[in-house]
């Protein structure tokens, strides 16, 4: 489906969209893990901690220190994230981050005598740092010869035909571009078009015309090896763009990479969650049965429910959540929570009532739901990281005060800064999903939240009941 740049068409019948593409080229999971056995570590920093959603007993860390890197990389795992939270970063802190990571990855690599290949995860939704953080691991890897941008996200319906990237929703397939997410304060964008997405991204210091296109009929007609030698061609750091609808796309993407990297080509990933278990050899697996979350979960009654995301979706999602009953609900005020005298009495009155809720019903901590911006965009990430600090406190203080059940995250910025400073995780293992594809269940291996199980549930994802369903599942693990 051909259209002109920034075209509104708004949502398309999916079928027209899929109407004509060649037949799927079937490759297994096992096919990728035995090629793949042997060589470099996936290591995928993940600009927040909803890339895990799509794997499974995967290690996560959320400090980057030289003897974690090594703790990771000794593990019998094909792959491994790095919780770096750079999408609520200013440029230069995201930057800098990335720097950090790759030095001590280096050295930690060194050290282990395991090499390496990164993958920056980004949003499938296309918000976050690009180009900049390929820019920077470029830059700290030496020579790259191409940066392959593959933001696919089969469960939640964010695909990418004909290097035009689409989201499912419930009135078709929706450009994009147009969507609610590309209208983000800090990260918004107007182009579905991928190589025209990069265009714009790079404000045109690559054009459109230079980024090249793998499309459906490169991986499904061509195959691996046709896929390989077209990312062979890729030098002095040329961005390729990758389409994808199927797991199976993206296994010949992976047999392909591993083709075209064996004879050296020198390849930087920037990728949404699907990519991920791709390359890493793993099936898609069915969501975690209540026998399996019940030695996971913690012993008291209730849990948390965090909720940071101000999403039209997430706002659905708690409307469903409340019907279904069952919670004590706490607001913490946006406006209280920008005023320095009251800000901190203002978090510990919340803390404590929810708290004390925790003992008779499951619990929400929420924002207000009316969306403070800034006058420019770092002004609005500035705010945004000034609430979020306010949720992790209250986490905090709610679990010196009662250690809950199970904690829940909602929203991207809110689960990573609960997983790292509300709850202190330091090393955790990804176990699996408790929605097909989507709300990842981390197992922290140290710190204060050693024994509760942390529920990672992005702000973008699931239909209206996704919410009222996880939490009906934990609750079935008693």
């Amino acid at each position: 489906m051909s259209l002109p740049r920034h075209a509104q068409t708004g949502p398309v019948p999916e079928a027209a969209v899929l109407e004509g593409l060649p037949p799927v080229r079937e490759v297994s999971a096992s096919e990728v893990a035995a090629r793949t056995s042997g060589g470099p570590r996936l290591v995928v920093l993940d600009d927040d901690p909803t890339g895990t959603q799509t794997v499974a007993d995967v290690p996560v860390l959320t400090s980057w220190t030289v003897d974690d890197l090594r703790w990771a990389l000794r593990q019998d795992s094909t792959a491994f994230f790095v919780l770096t939270n750079t999408r609520s970063l200013s440029p230069e802190d995201a930057a800098t981050r990335n720097r950090e990571v790759v030095r001590a990855l280096r050295a930690a690599s060194k050290a282990e005598d395991t090499d390496f290949v990164l993958a920056s995860r980004g949003d499938s939704t296309l918000r976050g740092h690009f180009p900049l953080e390929t820019d920077v691991l470029a830059e700290e890897l030496g020579t790259v010869d191409g940066v392959v941008l593959v933001p696919a996200y089969i469960e939640a319906g964010r695909l990418t035909v004909d290097s035009r990237h689409w989201m499912r929703t419930a009135d078709g397939l929706l450009p994009v571009g147009e969507s609610e997410f590309a209208r983000d304060a800090t990260f918004g964008y107007r182009s579905s078009s991928l190589p025209e997405w990069v265009e714009e991204k790079t404000g045109g210091r690559v054009s459109a015309d230079e980024v090249l296109r793998v499309t459906l009929d490169d991986l499904r007609g061509g195959g691996p090896a046709h896929t390989a030698r077209l990312l062979s061609s890729l030098s002095g750091g040329r961005t390729a763009v990758v389409d994808a609808v199927c797991d199976d796309d993206l296994r010949v993407l992976a047999l392909a990479l591993a083709e075209a990297e064996a004879n050296g080509t020198r390849l930087l990933y920037r990728v949404g969650p699907s990519f991920v278990r791709a390359r890493a050899g793993q099936a898609g697996r069915e969501p975690l049965t209540p026998a399996e979350l019940r030695p996971l979960r913690g012993d008291a009654p209730h849990g948390l429910i965090v909720v940071g995301s101000h999403v039209a979706l997430t706002t659905r999602q708690l409307d469903r959540l409340r019907e279904r009953g069952g919670i004590a609900e706490y607001e913490l005020d946006v406006a209280l929570l920008l005023d320095e005298e009251l800000r901190d009495g203002h978090i510990a009155e919340v803390a404590a009532a929810a708290a004390g809720a925790l003992e008779t019903s499951d619990v929400v901590i929420r924002t207000s739901r009316t969306l403070v911006t800034g006058a420019d965009a770092d002004d609005s990430l500035a705010i945004s990281r000034r609430v979020s600090a306010a949720l992790v406190e209250a986490v905090r203080q709610v679990n010196a005060i009662r250690r809950p059940s199970f904690v829940v995250a909602k929203g991207g910025i809110t689960s990573s800064d609960t997983a790292t400073h509300g709850l202190e995780i330091r090393r955790a293992w990804a176990r699996g999903t408790l929605l097909p594809g989507i709300v990842s269940l981390w197992e922290p291996a140290d710190g204060p939240a050693a024994g509760i199980p942390y529920i990672v549930f992005a702000g973008n994802v699931g239909g209206p009941d996704a919410l009222a369903d996880a939490l009906d599942l934990l609750r079935s693990a008693r």
